[in-house]
């Protein structure tokens, strides 16, 4: 069965860093496009950033580009997202998702909360 465990999120103060982590299993991980997406308190799932099987293209939205770094590691069936810079709005759960533009498997997600 398809597993993603997300991992990383912790509370940091505005201007901070933090590294997610989403251990993948059940499928052959090199073959998605993997995405990361966010659900802020009262708000819909919002879409953050997809990267290719190979890693050779990524897309991000608006709201995070030039911050946000998405990477994967086929080796370790592991995705990545760096986030730097980071600011009270991008509080939310974060989840990896896999596919790209809908998504059909998701993990828990990890909790990331910026406040000073």
């Amino acid at each position: 069965q398809v597993q993603l465990v997300e991992s990383g999120g912790d509370m940091v103060q505005p201007g901070g860093s933090l590294r997610l982590s989403c251990a993948a299993s059940g499928f052959t991980f090199s073959n998605y496009d993997m995405s990361w997406v966010r659900q802020a308190p009262g708000k819909g799932p919002e879409w953050v950033s997809t990267i290719t099987p190979g890693g050779s293209a990524t897309h991000y939205a608006d709201s995070v580009k030039g911050r946000f770094t998405i990477s994967r590691d086929n080796a370790k069936n592991t995705l990545y997202l760096q986030m730097n810079s980071l600011k009270d709005e991008d509080t939310a759960l974060y989840l990896c998702a896999r596919g790209s533009w809908s998504w059909d498997c998701w993990g828990q997600g990890t909790q990331v909360t910026v406040s000073s």
